[in-house]
């Protein structure tokens, strides 16, 4: 079995973290395994180890894509981050 691209999406339920959940899932492949933490919910010790201060961010192999640090992020950030890209 191949191993998969890790993908955490970190909301809290607003209308553009939905958006943005919507969209990842959108775009995942059979090679990405997917994970939303609602930070209303669970997630904020996960959240506090990236040093996530806003949401959406989403996180890719432990990475958090620029594009997050400047706003929600785009078909394109996310594409370019190898969403829907067999591994």
């Amino acid at each position: 079995m191949s191993e998969k691209r890790k993908i955490e999406v970190f909301t809290a339920d607003c209308p553009i973290c939905n958006e943005t959940v919507k969209l990842v899932r959108e775009l995942s492949c059979p090679s990405c395994d997917v994970t939303t933490y609602d930070l209303r919910k669970n997630g904020m010790e996960k959240a506090n180890e990236y040093g996530i201060n806003s949401v959406p961010t989403v996180v890719v192999n432990g990475k958090i894509l620029d594009c997050c640090k400047r706003g929600k992020p785009t078909a394109e950030d996310l594409k370019a981050a190898g969403l829907g890209k067999p591994l």
